[in-house]
């Protein structure tokens, strides 16, 4: 096959050389010397059967953007595990890629705030219990007439402040991690409440990274000890031109190719930015895409295709028509007379079905070449 087309090659060359046609040759040369025209040259008969000219086409076309993205985890799946009190990290449970469920203890902390607390809702408590005796007290001399009603209701506020008190240090102890049957069950036991504070997963989800060390000093609400993130669902992070911005809407299904992935994957237009990035004159998209099995890992580059709901009158040419200048400018070949071509530089879009768009460079009622402009350029580069 490779010997057939070498041997076409040449002949092409040989049938495009000046000395073969003389005024083939003159034609070329005045051509050639006039720089507001074109460079003409003349096919053969022979040659011109070896050729498929035809004009461009008007079609409807559903536009389809192409782009680039990377991945990146779902920020709405996923979240930071901060510690809710200061002190050194006595045990760490879990380790990156681990998978946890919303709850699951990943480390503990001994914490003298653990201990302040449990002392605070127990002197609590036991102010509860003096005041209620107190209330009691007042009531039953009341009834008696012992006392004035001021004093049952001076009672009864100060009562109603310490179980205040209580509810309060007991909330504290709920952020904290422990419940009051926890400390029920300790104190029927006789044991002290451990000062170990486990730090809990708030969600499901593989652990991406591990950011703390054995006996590190956390502080509360500061520290960030892990980062978890549902990894079953990723955000594909694209970029839109400003000539394909008008065509993507919110809803757009899209493919999306790894070269290290055998299979596409597929998501939805979730996010079209409101700011134009200034160092690439591009507007950020977001589209979210289910990841089974986690193949997709964050910062995987990937290429991506929107299939708009937006249709389009496109003058379209076959992909095959098209070639690439030294400069890697394309351009096709335009029958200008009868068995004579030019090049014409053609500004290209999208592309669907082997077609390629054409955005300027061409008119509807050109003629190109859609097969063998390979020859034609082979022999043009040889004269």
């Amino acid at each position: 096959m490779w010997k057939n087309e070498i041997i076409a090659l040449a002949a092409c060359a040989a049938m495009f050389q000046p000395g073969c046609d003389r005024e083939k040759a003159v034609a070329y040369a005045a051509a050639k010397s006039t720089p507001d025209q074109p460079r003409l040259f003349a096919v053969s008969r022979e040659q011109l059967a070896r050729l498929r000219v035809g004009a461009p086409r008007r079609v409807n076309w559903s536009v389809a953007v192409r782009t680039t993205g990377t991945v990146d985890w779902d920020a709405t799946h996923t979240t930071q595990v901060i510690a809710q009190v200061s002190g050194p990290i006595s045990r760490i449970l879990a380790d990156t890629g681990a998978m946890v469920r919303g709850g699951d203890p990943l480390l503990y902390v001994s914490s003298p705030d653990i201990s302040a607390a449990i002392a605070a809702y127990k002197k609590a408590r036991n102010q509860r219990d003096l005041a209620g005796q107190s209330l009691n007290r007042n009531k039953e001399l009341l009834e008696r007439g012992a006392i004035a009603r001021k004093e049952l209701e001076a009672a009864q506020a100060a009562y109603n402040d310490t179980v205040t008190d209580v509810q309060n240090s007991l909330q504290t102890l709920r952020i904290f991690g422990v419940s009051k049957q926890d400390l029920d069950q300790a104190e029927q036991q006789g044991a002290p409440i451990s000062p170990e504070l486990p730090v809990r997963s708030p969600i499901e989800g593989l652990v991406v990274q591990k950011l703390i060390s054995p006996g590190q000093l956390v502080q509360a609400g500061q520290t960030t000890c892990f980062l978890v993130s549902d990894i079953s669902t990723v955000w594909v992070q694209g970029h839109i031109s400003d000539r394909d911005l008008p065509s993507v809407r919110v809803g757009d299904l899209a493919d999306e190719v790894s070269a290290s992935i055998p299979h596409p994957f597929h998501g939805v237009v979730s996010y079209i930015g409101a700011m134009v990035d200034a160092s690439t004159r591009t507007t950020p998209v977001r589209i979210v895409t289910p990841n089974p099995r986690g193949m997709l890992k964050k910062d995987t580059f990937v290429e991506v295709v929107i299939h708009t709901k937006t249709a389009k009158n496109i003058l379209a040419i076959p992909i095959s028509a098209v070639l690439r200048t030294m400069e890697n400018e394309p351009f096709v070949y335009v029958e200008a007379q009868p068995g004579q071509f030019a090049r014409r530089l053609i500004t290209t879009g999208a592309q669907q079905d082997g077609e390629v768009q054409v955005l300027s460079g061409l008119a509807d009622d050109d003629r190109i070449v859609s097969e063998g402009g390979l020859f034609l350029q082979f022999a043009e580069n040889n004269r």
